[in-house]
C-alpha cells in the first residue's frame, strides 16, 4: 500500500491522509490548516488527487483541524462515506456548516477591500450551504466494533478521550495474503480529563501515527488546575476587569463549565466569589454543542455519568448565560460590569473571539485565559508568547490585559501521557510515523521514543509518500512529470506567502524602531536620507502590486 501525508507533517493542523491499496482508495482525516497565512493558503489548494476516485473517508473526530476540509473534499467530487463515531457526526453537523458561515463572513469582508481595489472577487472555501449538503455523507459507528469498509479494508473506532466521540482508528489491510495493521492515534487525550474516559489502550499495530503536539513536554500544574484558575478570575475581578477565555467551541468549553461546577465544595468561599461573576458562552456553536454532550452520556467517564443519575447538570450552573445572536454578543462588550466570557476560536483567528480580545487587550485590568494549544501564526500563540501589540481587524492594539496559560486544561496528552500509552501496547508496533505536531517538537519527541522504546521512527514532510508492507517501508516513486511541476509550483507560492509574512513583522518592528529614532532625530541630513529610502521603498511595493 502507499501512505501519503498530505497535512499534519511537520506542522500542527491540517491532517489529512491517503492511503492507497490494490483495491481501494480512502482518506483519514481532512482538515483545515490554520495559523501562518502560508498554511491557510494550504486550504484552497486543488487536491493531488482526484476526490471522486475516493472509495470511502474516516475521521478521528470533529475539531476543524482534522474535518475543516471536508466541505470542499466534497464540492471537487466526493460522494463516498464518511465514517465516524455517532457523536463526531453529530458535532460535525453543527461545526462544519458553522465553518462554512465564517467562510462566507470574512469572504464578504475581503471582496469589500477588493472591490475598492477594483479587482474582481473571489469564492470562499465552502458555503454554509455546503458545508450542510456534505453532511448527508456521514455514517455513524459505534467505538469497539470491527467494521468491513472493503474487500481489503477493516476498520475500528476506540476512544480516544480528547474530546466527545475522539477515536483512535485501528486499520487492517489485507494485501497478498498478508495482513498489516495501521493505527492512527487521532489526538489523544490526557488522562482524568474532566468528562472524557481515558484513551484507550490498543493491544497491538504493525505502524503507528502517533500525534505529537505536547511531544517535547509536560503539562504544568495539571492538579491545581482549577485553584489556579479561580484565582485569576477573581483577581481579575476585583480590579474590575473582564476574564476572556479563547475556547473551541466544542469540548473546552463544556469541560471548563463541568470542572467548575464540580468543585464547588472543595474551594468554598473562593469559588462562590467566581460563581457570582456571569459568565457568558459567547457562541451560538456552543449551545448546540452542549446540546450534543447531554445527548451522548454513553461517551462519559463514569464519574459525570454519576453525577447525572444523582440529579446534578454537571454542565450547567447559576450565573451561566449563551449568547447566540450577533447582537448579544457585541451587547457584551458595553457592559461594565465584569465578567467571564468564553468564545471561539480558540486559536483567536476567528470568530467572535477577536471582537472580546478588541475591547479588552488594551485594558490593563483585564485578562486573558487560554486552556488550550496555540498553534505557529495565529494570534493566539502571538499573545501567549508575549506580543506587545496585534493587530485586529487591521487595528493595532496594545496589550496590556494580564495573559495566561493554563495548559492542565489541554485535551492533548503530554509527553509522558503519550509514551506511556504507546508503553502499552503488547506487541509493539515496527515503525512509528510522528506527526500532528512542531517539527521541533516531533525531533525531541523522536529521541524519547528510541531513548524509551528502542523503535524507529519516521518525520514525514507534507507530501511525501510511503510504500508499506507488513514488514518494510520505503520511499515511493518520484511524480510523474506534470505532477512533480505542479509540486513546485505549489511549494514557490507558499515560499513566498512566507516571505511576505516575515516582511509584514520585520515591517512592523523597523516602524516602531523609526518612530522611536524620529522623536530623538535632531540630524536633518539623516532625516532627509531616511525619507528618501521610504519612498523608494513605497514605489518598489507600488511596483509589487502592479
Amino acid at each position: 500500500m502507499k501512505i501519503t501525508f498530505l497535512g499534519a507533517a511537520k506542522t500542527v493542523t491540517g491532517s489529512c491522509y491517503l492511503i492507497e491499496t490494490k483495491n481501494s482508495r480512502f482518506m483519514v482525516d481532512c482538515g483545515m490548516f490554520q495559523g501562518k497565512s502560508a498554511d491557510e493558503a494550504l486550504n484552497h489548494e486543488p487536491f493531488p488527487f482526484n476526490p471522486a476516485e475516493l472509495d470511502f473517508m474516516l475521521l478521528t473526530h470533529a475539531h476543524i483541524d482534522h474535518s475543516g476540509r471536508i466541505p470542499k473534499l466534497y464540492n471537487d467530487g466526493f460522494k463516498g462515506k464518511i465514517h465516524t463515531t455517532k457523536a463526531t457526526s453529530e458535532l460535525c453537523a453543527i461545526m462544519l456548516p458553522d465553518s462554512g458561515h465564517i467562510q462566507e463572513f470574512e469572504n464578504e469582508w475581503i471582496n469589500r477591500k477588493r472591490e475598492r481595489a477594483g479587482q474582481p472577487p473571489v469564492k470562499p472555501l465552502y458555503t454554509f450551504q455546503e458545508a450542510t449538503d456534505c453532511i448527508r455523507l456521514f455514517v455513524s459507528e459505534k467505538y469497539d466494533v470491527v467494521i468491513n469498509l472493503s474487500e481489503d479494508v477493516k476498520a475500528r473506532f476506540k476512544d480516544a478521550g480528547h474530546i466527545l466521540g475522539s477515536a483512535i482508528i485501528e486499520l487492517w489491510i489485507n494485501e497478498d495474503g498478508e495482513e498489516t495493521k495501521l493505527v492512527f492515534s487521532g489526538d489523544l487525550g490526557n488522562k482524568c480529563i474532566p468528562i472524557m474516559r481515558d484513551p484507550t489502550i490498543i493491544d497491538s499495530a504493525d505502524y503507528l501515527f502517533i500525534e505529537s503536539t505536547y511531544g517535547n513536554r509536560l503539562h504544568a500544574e495539571v492538579n491545581n488546575k482549577v485553584g489556579r484558575f479561580v484565582d485569576i478570575i477573581n483577581a481579575t475581578a476585583a480590579r474590575g476587569g473582564n476574564i476572556v477565555i479563547p475556547s473551541f467551541a466544542v469540548g473546552r468549553t463544556q469541560e471548563i463549565i463541568y470542572e467548575l461546577n464540580k468543585e464547588r465544595e472543595k474551594y468554598g468561599d473562593k469559588l462562590n466569589k467566581l460563581l457570582e461573576i456571569p459568565v457568558y458562552v459567547d457562541s451560538p456553536l456552543a449551545v448546540s454543542a452542549t446540546k450534543v454532550f447531554r445527548n451522548n452520556l454513553d461517551c462519559f467517564d463514569d464519574e459525570a455519568r454519576a453525577y447525572i443519575q444523582n440529579g446534578d447538570n454537571p454542565l450547567d450552573f447559576p450565573g451561566l448565560k449563551f449568547t447566540q445572536s450577533s447582537d448579544e454578543s457585541k451587547s457584551l462588550n458595553d457592559m461594565t460590569e465584569s465578567m467571564i466570557i468564553i468564545s471561539a476560536s480558540g486559536m483567536c483567528d476567528a470568530g467572535r473571539i477577536k471582537h472580546h480580545l478588541k475591547h479588552n487587550l488594551w485594558r490593563k485590568e483585564s485578562c486573558v485565559i487560554f486552556v488550550g494549544y496555540q498553534a505557529e501564526g495565529t494570534l493566539g500563540r502571538r499573545l501567549v508568547d508575549g506580543a506587545k501589540k496585534v493587530k485586529i481587524f487591521g487595528e493595532e492594539i496594545s496589550v496590556n490585559a494580564q495573559i495566561e496559560m493554563i495548559e492542565g486544561f489541554s485535551g492533548h496528552a503530554d509527553e509522558n501521557g503519550l509514551l506511556d500509552w504507546m508503553t502499552a501496547f503488547d506487541k509493539k508496533p515496527r515503525k512509528i510515523f510522528i506527526i500532528h505536531g512542531e517539527e521541533s517538537v516531533m525531533n525531541e519527541f523522536s529521541a524519547a521514543i528510541t531513548d524509551k522504546l528502542s523503535i524507529e521512527t519516521i518525520i514525514p514532510d507534507r507530501g511525501n509518500t510511503y510504500v508499506v508492507t507488513k514488514s518494510t517501508v520505503s520511499g515511493a516513486e518520484k511524480k510523474a512529470p506534470a505532477v512533480q511541476k505542479k509540486l513546485e509550483n505549489r511549494s514557490k507560492r507558499i515560499e513566498i506567502l512566507e516571505m511576505l509574512d516575515k516582511l509584514r513583522i520585520m515591517l512592523d518592528e523597523a516602524s516602531e524602531v523609526v518612530r522611536n529614532d524620529l522623536r530623538n532625530q535632531k540630524n536633518d541630513v539623516e532625516t532627509e536620507a531616511l525619507k528618501s529610502k521610504l519612498l523608494k521603498f513605497e514605489k518598489d511595493i507600488v511596483d509589487i502590486i502592479k
